[in-house]
């Protein structure tokens, strides 16, 4: 597996306006190498589709589409993001300002000594401070 993968790069795949070519690179890398997840990403990416739906920025047969997609790509979901949210991630999102679901990703990147893709700056920088690499 080549890198942790959180919501902002998984929804920046859904929305044109949001793709870049180091966004998309990132998905083409996936496809070739798998990525893995904290347990909380299906449930976060799910609700950032939602809320684009009430938005009316897709509707729901868009909605069911995207969400068939991201269902079937080579996500690796841990199993153990509940067992460490009491430890190593509070310890993390205290000592970085972070929520708990980003500390989940670099969790996660950390244990599995991997990148993190995110866009999501204070993650990145969290990140980086931990020495993990950000991608893209």
């Amino acid at each position: 597996m080549s890198f942790v993968l959180d919501t902002s790069i998984t929804l920046a795949w859904c929305f044109e306006d949001e793709q870049t070519t180091q966004v998309m690179a990132l998905l083409d890398r996936l496809v070739e190498q798998g990525a893995h997840a904290p347990s909380l990403w299906p449930i976060e990416t799910l609700n950032g589709l939602l809320t684009a739906e009430r938005r009316g920025r897709i509707d729901q047969a868009v909605r069911e589409r995207l969400a068939g997609f991201l269902r079937d790509l080579p996500i690796a979901i841990d199993g153990e993001t509940a067992s460490r949210i009491w430890s190593d991630t509070a310890l993390l999102a205290a000592r970085h300002r972070l929520t708990a679901t980003d500390a989940a990703y670099l969790e996660l990147a950390l244990r599995r000594r991997v990148p993190l893709a995110t866009t999501d700056r204070a993650l990145a920088d969290a990140a980086r401070a931990e020495a993990v690499s950000v991608l893209p």
